[in-house]
């Protein structure tokens, strides 16, 4: 038994009916909003999934927003629209944005050297251009190990560790996903804005939406509302044949790692951040087609990654978004003018994996000549055709 008895009937009374939500009633959606409900309740129930929100974007509406379950199990602190999930590594789509806003600026050139923004670096290091660090193609060490900071040290230390290891790959020559990548880009974007990662992304971004729930932190950091998470993976002190038990999930992120995965945010937010994308608020159109257009690698042969995205699949239609922790995710579908977000505080529950049938409610995708007129590419030979869903 995973749960207690006492736990495993607050927590299906809890999925039972979505514990705060909006949907806009008697709009065409509301059949697919409802599929969308009860699909969410299962899946929560047979992943065991404590709490989750979710957002649904449709032609630049948002036709649903819900939350469902325990933000805090042991306290019954039921999860609501407000409560704040951390995004993880799906913070990095944010980051692509902001480069990209940068480069419409003319403050940022993608294809520059990484040397023409930072003096500081080793000279192997100054030959990757700077596209190369969106989609992790740079062949950079990585400054974090599976323990976390190299060495386990601070992250000065550990930036003084990984500046002295040799480069993995020529840039260019490979995909190896890695968190240096997006802690150069967090200065780039410092020094060519003039201000501090946060504070930019605050001022450009989550002032511009309206987004007052999403913040920076970690587990570790006193963040109001956020949700606690867990995991149903055994403790290193646990017995071999010890019983799945539900227990708290600690991460650490220093302030130098935020643009790669430390943001904390709703979905209903996430969901209209994704709207201002796609109506030109935050870039403009050309702008937001070119950061979706997979990177190529030195021998011709498109990417795993555009800018910032990772592209998560591109049959039958162009399928980009974020995810993180293995318990958060959102995918765009910009041929579809749709979009899913999908929030848990569950590491293993893996919503990148769930939420293609969620999209599948609100419609199939279009024909290529209608994709055509939504301005959005159709698929061609400039995108991998494989599909994606590992949880970086």
């Amino acid at each position: 038994m995973r749960f207690s008895a006492l736990r495993t009937t607050v927590l299906v009374a809890a999925l039972v009916v979505p514990l705060a939500g909006f949907a806009a009633p008697s709009t065409p959606w509301e059949p697919a909003n409802a599929q969308a409900r009860r699909f969410v309740q299962d899946t929560m129930q047979a992943r065991h999934i404590p709490g989750l929100q979710i957002a649904v974007v449709k032609d630049g509406q948002l036709v649903l927003s819900e939350a469902y379950g325990l933000a805090n199990v042991e306290n019954g602190v039921a999860a609501t629209r407000d409560t704040r999930f951390p995004l993880n590594s799906a913070t990095k789509s944010f980051t692509g944005v902001a480069m990209a806003q940068l480069a419409q600026a003319g403050r940022v050139d993608l294809q520059a050297p990484v040397s023409r923004y930072l003096d500081d670096l080793p000279p192997a290091w100054g030959k990757v251009q700077v596209r190369q660090l969106l989609d992790h193609t740079s062949g950079l060490p990585d400054i974090l190990d599976a323990q976390g900071l190299l060495g386990g040290s601070t992250e000065q230390q550990a930036w003084t560790q990984v500046t002295a290891l040799p480069v993995e790959a020529a840039p260019g020559e490979r995909h190896r996903y890695n968190q240096t990548n997006y802690v150069l880009l967090a200065r780039i974007i410092a020094r060519q804005a003039g201000m501090p990662y946060p504070q930019y992304m605050a001022r450009h971004q989550f002032d511009v939406v309206g987004m007052p729930r999403t913040t920076f932190g970690d587990s570790y950091d006193l963040v109001a509302d956020a949700a606690t998470i867990y995991s149903w993976f055994p403790r290193k002190t646990d017995a071999a044949n010890a019983p799945q038990r539900l227990s708290h999930w600690f991460y650490d992120l220093s302030p130098g790692l935020w643009a790669g995965a430390g943001m904390l945010t709703t979905a209903d937010e996430v969901g209209r951040w994704i709207i201002a994308l796609s109506q030109g608020q935050l870039l403009k159109t050309a702008g937001v087609r070119r950061m979706w257009t997979p990177e190529r690698l030195n021998n011709g042969e498109p990417g795993a990654w555009s800018a910032g995205w990772p592209i998560m699949g591109t049959t039958p239609d162009l399928q980009v978004g974020g995810m993180g922790g293995a318990r958060a995710a959102f995918i765009v579908y910009p041929e579809r003018q749709l979009a899913v977000v999908v929030l848990t505080n569950l590491v293993g529950a893996n919503p990148q994996e769930f939420i293609a049938p969620i999209a599948a409610f609100y419609g199939p995708p279009p024909s290529p000549q209608g994709a055509a007129r939504t301005g959005v590419p159709t698929t061609d030979a400039s995108r991998p055709s494989t599909k994606r869903t590992a949880t970086p």
